[in-house]
């Protein structure tokens, strides 16, 4: 699989580490997603550290793991975590609609979903030090796969699903940012 590791290395553990304290102690502690403890639990998520350096080369692990997950109902969720390329949001932002381009063209879209999370995610209209921002913001960029049967069965069992979204920025408000800051380890 061209761009991604084969062999662990310190690096790509300290990475994997990192994502891993951020899913248990951000995503799953905060609640920010209701579902994430479930597939946490159930060893469903896959933690994919690639080492591509440009999108070309992200794509074609993109491509990879898409097929994997498809093929791999032990698979509940991939977090494609590419600290080495995507490091500019805005650049990030314009490789998700390619990556939706995949979805259509390898007939997944209905299937799989892309999910972003970025370490600059800025959502539109929000300054950069907007406590909002830190519902979507990750130690490394990453897209995050999902299955969408497991999306909307879990939407079906979740009693305020609408709600998330502004629970979770009502949250990031209370908590502000240097403690948000804090809590990802950059201050």
């Amino acid at each position: 699989m061209a761009g991604t590791t084969t062999k662990l290395t310190e690096r790509t553990d300290d990475i994997i580490a990192a994502t891993r304290e951020w899913v248990e102690s951000f995503v799953i502690g905060l609640n920010l997603c209701p579902f994430a403890r479930k597939e946490m639990v159930r060893n469903r998520i896959r933690f994919c550290v690639t080492e591509a350096a440009s999108p070309v080369e992200l794509m074609e692990v993109l491509e990879s793991e898409l097929d994997r997950i498809t093929a791999d109902a032990d698979i509940g969720t991939t977090l494609i975590i590419h600290p080495a390329v995507l490091t500019d949001f805005e650049t990030y932002l314009d490789f998700l609609d390619v990556a939706d381009d995949l979805l259509v063209e390898k007939d997944l879209e209905g299937e799989i979903q892309i999910a972003s999370f970025h370490p600059d995610y800025l959502f539109a209209g929000t300054d950069a030090d907007d406590a909002s921002n830190w519902t979507n913001r990750s130690p490394h960029p990453m897209l995050h796969l999902l299955r969408e049967e497991d999306v909307e069965r879990a939407v079906e069992t979740h009693p305020d699903v609408e709600g998330i979204p502004e629970r979770n920025i009502a949250l990031m408000e209370e908590l502000g940012v240097e403690r948000l800051r804090k809590m990802m380890g950059l201050g």
